[in-house]
């Protein structure tokens, strides 16, 4: 057990450094937080105001479910009793206060077949969630790999205040296209803010926020010549469900 927890923390801290390493402008400063589980009723989360780039193992902060989730159903919580609850989910006192987004983590982190969680504020993605096009983008597919790593679809949130009224409203999107399309999110895009991606490990979430980042170029540039043209609804669903594209997920870990 111990050795996966070191696994998962070493897995965790990568991502966080490849996020926020200024060749990838996905994050710069205290920007983005990261998160993977470490077991059924833990996982850990970057702490507040450390920045992804240089994150070390004290950055991180481990955290209680059972502390966090139950806070999505409750009404009339104010931003000085949501703080005292993060600091009242860390499993050590001690330790760093988590980033106020680790209620979306939390809850992330519960869907089928996701063991970490990235968040950034990558450049181009940022281009189209600043932008009436937004919901395009989050919709709509324009090469297949990025159908493979995106998936055939995306969350798309409405602005909302970073915190609890964030975690609230990635859950209601987040539920509501999994109703719609039977499959659950690898990303999920909130509008004037930036991209989450999750996925079974850190270098799935990494291909995920990279393939995203490089469909947002590829949106903008075509949507400079007139475009894009998408593919569509069939071609996508095509993809999607190809054996040969499944098992280059598998073998990708995506």
């Amino acid at each position: 057990m111990s050795a996966d927890r070191d696994r998962r923390l070493a897995g965790l801290l990568d991502l966080s450094r490849e996020l926020g390493s200024p060749g990838l402008r996905m994050a710069i400063l205290g920007e983005g937080n990261t998160s993977v589980r470490l077991g059924p009723e833990t996982f850990a989360v970057k702490a507040s105001g450390c920045s992804l780039g240089s994150l070390q193992a004290d950055g991180l902060t481990e955290c209680r479910f059972d502390r966090l989730l139950p806070l999505l159903d409750r009404d009339g919580l104010a931003d000085a009793e949501v703080d005292q609850a993060l600091l009242d989910a860390r499993v050590d006192p001690a330790a760093r206060k988590p980033s106020v987004e680790a209620l979306f983590h939390a809850w992330l982190l519960g869907l089928p077949g996701v063991e970490a969680v990235g968040h950034c504020h990558a450049i181009a993605v940022n281009q189209l969630l600043c932008s009436p096009r937004a919901e395009e983008f989050a919709r709509r597919r324009t090469f297949p790999d990025e159908i493979v790593c995106c998936g055939s679809e995306s969350v798309l949130v409405p602005y909302v205040d970073p915190g609890l009224a964030l975690a609230r409203a990635i859950r209601r999107e987040t539920l509501a296209l999994i109703g719609r399309t039977g499959r659950p999110p690898r990303l999920i895009l909130l509008a004037n803010h930036g991209v989450i991606a999750v996925g079974p490990s850190p270098g799935a979430v990494l291909a995920s926020l990279q393939m995203a980042e490089k469909a947002a170029a590829i949106f903008a540039g075509a949507a400079a010549l007139g475009g894009p043209a998408f593919l569509s609804p069939d071609q996508v669903e095509r993809i999607a469900g190809r054996p040969d594209e499944h098992h280059r997920q598998r073998v990708l870990n995506l």
